[in-house]
């Protein structure tokens, strides 16, 4: 990825309203981040944990959603995550849901898939070890092109109708 200042995340967000863009917390360590190492940004908002931001390049572009974690826990003892398909314990895999962009989130329309609860996707798949006995190996680059396509492909899904937003 490209690196981003604040500002520029500030202005990706497609499905985001002036009010969530004036509360967006991004992470403390921004100045830190290794921008060529990303396939995708996310973090979890650090005074509201149900609250999650996902960046994506799309067409070149940076276009950021906002994520919604679902309450409650899940009592199954492993999940997948649907980005990096990495196998973890139920309780670190966790429903995330976006509002659409444009007229369809406005309407109440989301999108939603299991994701890592610590949004940490782009780590998971360059871990060398298989995470769980069950769990196929694939290549690691072959697992992190998949993880970034994924993550490009929901973000593409939620920013489908923000045309006329950016």
């Amino acid at each position: 990825m490209r690196p981003l200042t604040e500002g520029d995340l500030r202005a990706a967000f497609v499905n985001a309203s002036a009010e969530e863009l004036r509360l967006l917390e991004p992470p403390l360590d921004l100045p830190l981040v290794d921008w060529d190492h990303l396939d995708f940004f996310a973090w979890r908002d650090p005074r509201t944990r149900s609250r999650g931001y996902m960046v994506a390049e799309i067409d070149g572009e940076a276009t950021g959603i906002v994520l919604r974690r679902a309450d409650g826990n899940s009592r199954s003892r492993s999940a997948m995550c649907d980005f990096c398909h990495t196998m973890q314990p139920g309780d670190q895999v966790s429903l995330f849901s976006a509002r659409k962009a444009g007229d369809a989130g406005a309407n109440g329309d989301s999108v939603g898939t299991y994701i890592c609860s610590d949004l940490s996707c782009h780590e998971n798949v360059r871990i060398a070890a298989p995470l769980a006995p069950s769990e196929v190996r694939a290549s690691v680059d072959r697992r992190i092109d998949g993880t970034r396509h994924r993550a490009e492909s929901f973000v593409q899904r939620v920013a489908e109708t923000a045309g006329s937003r950016r």
